[in-house]
């Protein structure tokens, strides 16, 4: 699996915005990524370097549509913590 194909798509939301003076990045990620794939895809990537990696499963939310029930697809999700020296990711700094 290569870099570009563990992370998914980067998380923007009201919290993930709080994150990023910190240099807490979010993204989705794929759900067989390890802790570690995802710190080399990163860091590869932004060219920056990781200090931690959390991540956490979430399930797919229920969603009606009439009688029809039915899930939303589940997430991996991982927040990335960047070292003090580290440079910032250029993407999320026009959204600060």
């Amino acid at each position: 699996m290569t870099e570009y194909e563990i992370i998914v798509e980067p998380i923007l939301s009201e919290k993930s915005y709080d994150g990023i003076p910190m240099k807490r990045y979010t993204f989705k990620v794929v759900k067989t990524a390890t802790k570690s794939q995802i710190k080399a895809a990163v860091e590869k990537i932004f060219g920056v370097k990781v200090a931690k990696v959390n991540t956490a499963n979430y399930e797919g939310k229920l969603k009606r549509m009439g009688r029809n029930e039915g899930r939303r697809s589940a997430y991996k999700k991982a927040i990335v913590t960047l070292t003090e020296d580290s440079k910032a990711i250029e993407f999320f700094d026009s959204l600060a």
